[in-house]
């Protein structure tokens, strides 16, 4: 193990202005500091909440209890709409619903539904790329872009915007539990759900799956291996998705240690509800190790508030969204629902990560 620690990261518990966190109440102001701040930078902010949102059913419901709807979106004279399918348990609920905007990848399958389903879950999927695309270079002439063109903000803005749109209609499709929302991605779907979980409070499980740089990871703590492996940069990310990226993010490429955020400071915007972070151990280009490092730090959020709950999982393998990332999750949400409150388990071979955070 080769890992470097580029420098300290910076205190959640300090406003901009110096300020230190010392009540609930100033995390709140801290919060929307960093929403305008980080988010701002990171991401290049958010679209805003749409004029109109409205919920079409294009069929009869099929045997299995297979629905598919579209959302309207109306923004002035400007319109779009997507997809989304919804699986439901049997029963008349209402069901906690789990959201994936991973269509596009089919990482939430059939498989993954069953069990969803038998569990009680409703699950819901749409294609995220619908928001906006997913290609180096793209023009802003397609999904969500269009509606307005003025703001800065990333595909991955977009993608999480989906998310906040799905639950915008929730109320509107039966048995649907609006009280427990949880979401998942995986990869840049799960940078997105981070994003989507960090902005809107309606989400109550957040579950990123192998999300490294601009997700989970660290920016300033890079995994390197014996063998050469390293965890993906800044940089990289500048050079193949710049789109990704908030406008502003290039120029700290190499400067990352004079960014006034990191990642964990994206994740403590979720506390006091729950996250629950997953990896592969052996996902290095998705720095596992910098994830842990990440949210350890952003714990002492939720180890502050004294509510919720921040917990992760890892496994064996590399980059993948696999049933026991999936499985997991949904342990983790049926033992919250239950009362239960998750183990804080520190990963094998994670015991040397250091957690000396000087806040």
């Amino acid at each position: 193990m080769q890992d470097v620690l580029l420098g300290k990261l910076p205190d959640p518990f300090v406003f901009a202005d110096g300020g230190r966190v010392k009540t609930k109440e100033d995390w709140e102001r801290r919060r929307l500091e960093l929403l305008r701040d980080a988010v701002g930078l990171e991401y290049g902010g958010m679209p805003p909440a749409p004029a109109s949102v409205s919920l079409e059913r294009l069929h009869t419901p099929l045997r299995g209890r297979k629905n598919s709807y579209r959302i309207h979106i109306g923004e002035g004279k400007r319109t779009f709409s997507f997809l989304l399918h919804a699986d439901m348990p049997n029963g008349n609920g209402p069901f906690p619903v789990l959201i994936t905007g991973d269509a596009c990848y089919e990482c939430v399958g059939d498989e993954a539904v069953a069990e969803a389903k038998r569990r009680g879950f409703m699950v819901i999927r749409f294609d995220r790329t619908e928001l906006a695309p997913d290609i180096y270079n793209s023009d802003r002439s397609s999904g969500v872009y269009p509606l307005y063109p003025a703001y800065p903000f990333s595909a991955v803005s977009a993608w999480a915007w989906g998310y906040h749109r799905v639950i915008d209609v929730l109320p509107d499709i039966p048995f649907a539990d609006t009280g427990s929302v949880a979401v998942t991605g995986h990869s840049r779907g799960g940078k997105a759900v981070l994003l989507a979980g960090a902005t809107d409070e309606r989400i109550r499980f957040v579950n990123p799956n192998g999300s490294g740089a601009h997700g989970c990871g660290c920016y300033r703590y890079l995994q390197r291996e014996d063998n050469g492996e390293r965890s993906e940069r800044l940089a990289d990310l500048v050079r193949a998705v710049p789109y990704w990226l908030g406008p502003d993010m290039k120029s700290f490429a190499g400067r990352e240690t004079e960014l006034a955020h990191d990642m964990h400071l994206i994740k403590a915007l979720i506390a006091p509800r729950y996250l629950f972070e997953t990896n592969g151990t052996g996902d290095i280009w998705a720095n596992p190790r910098g994830s842990y490092y990440s949210y350890r730090a952003a714990k002492r959020v939720w180890d502050f508030l004294g509510e919720g709950a921040a917990a992760v999982h890892y496994r064996d393998g590399g980059h993948g969204h696999t049933m026991a990332d999936i499985t997991a999750f949904l342990d983790f949400i049926d033992d919250i629902l239950r009362g239960e409150k998750p183990e804080d388990v520190i990963p094998a071979g994670y015991e040397a990560i250091p957690t000396d955070f000087g806040f």
